[in-house]
């Protein structure tokens, strides 16, 4: 075997192996960058999805306040009136 042939033969099969695995750690690369976005993508949703409970279970909350204080004014209210009523 001559180095002509030698070449020859590195040039028509190693070229394409050593292309292809070179795609490969590219695309390994490119894949492990699509995960790690991925799971960051998850954890922010994950922290936005705690944040908008948190703001939910305190608006729920102070409307549960505001309308007990609201319905104790409206007995008091309306207990005045009985009381007026029973007088006529």
């Amino acid at each position: 075997m001559d180095i002509h042939n030698f070449t020859e033969v590195i040039a028509n099969q190693g070229f394409p192996i050593a292309l292809s695995i070179l795609l490969i750690f590219r695309i390994d690369r490119f894949m492990q960058e699509i995960v790690l976005a991925q799971k960051e993508g998850y954890r922010q949703v994950l922290e936005n999805t705690k944040e908008i409970h948190n703001t939910i279970t305190s608006l729920n909350q102070q409307n549960r306040e505001y309308y007990s204080l609201r319905f104790a004014e409206v007995q008091k209210e309306l207990s005045g009136m009985k009381v007026e009523l029973g007088k006529n």
